[in-house]
């Protein structure tokens, strides 16, 4: 049909499908026990949500169905790539995916606490950030005691590390 047989009310935008944390090619979807069982909690939520939409407009209904439908098929890939790790089998006296860390910034004497977890499960106000941040990226390997050098931006920031340790739930 020609574009000018179609009126303008007639266009729907199209669904914007929000994407997921970023996980950069080639990386591993390392995830902690507990970040899985979120994933999967996740899904049900969405599938209950897809379940019981009862708007009454059909256009309306169609579009959350499309958004709905097309998060569960992002979900469901981030699942099915997920890799979870066991947190007991982590050496516990070095920092690892899923290490919750204790360092010192030994330019202002200040102590910091961050767990190593999954993009889908990082959260900076929970202190959670993902093995794919630079400072996670830094700290790996190190172990009590030892002091790293991380660089941001101009600065470098000699951190001292305090403890460690691996819990089953985040």
């Amino acid at each position: 049909m020609s574009r000018g047989f179609v009126r303008e009310g007639d266009q729907e935008e199209p669904v914007v499908i929000p994407q997921r944390a970023v996980l950069p090619d080639g990386v591993i979807n390392y995830v902690t026990p507990s970040g899985f069982t979120a994933l999967h909690d996740e899904l049900k939520s969405l599938e209950n949500n897809f379940s019981s939409i009862t708007i009454e407009d059909e256009n309306e209904r169609r579009r959350e169905q499309t958004l709905i439908q097309g998060k569960i098929n992002l979900l469901k890939e981030r699942i099915a790539k997920a890799r979870p790790i066991d947190l007991k089998m982590q050496p516990q006296d070095e920092v690892r995916f899923g290490a919750t860390v204790i360092f010192k910034n030994l330019n202002s004497n200040s102590s910091q606490k961050i767990t190593i977890t999954g993009v889908d499960e990082a959260n900076v106000a929970q202190g959670k950030i993902s093995f794919t941040t630079p400072i996670a990226k830094v700290l790996m390997g190190a172990k009590v005691g030892e002091t790293i050098r991380f660089k941001l931006g101009n600065e470098v920031r000699p951190l001292m590390i305090e403890g460690i340790h691996y819990q089953e739930s985040l």
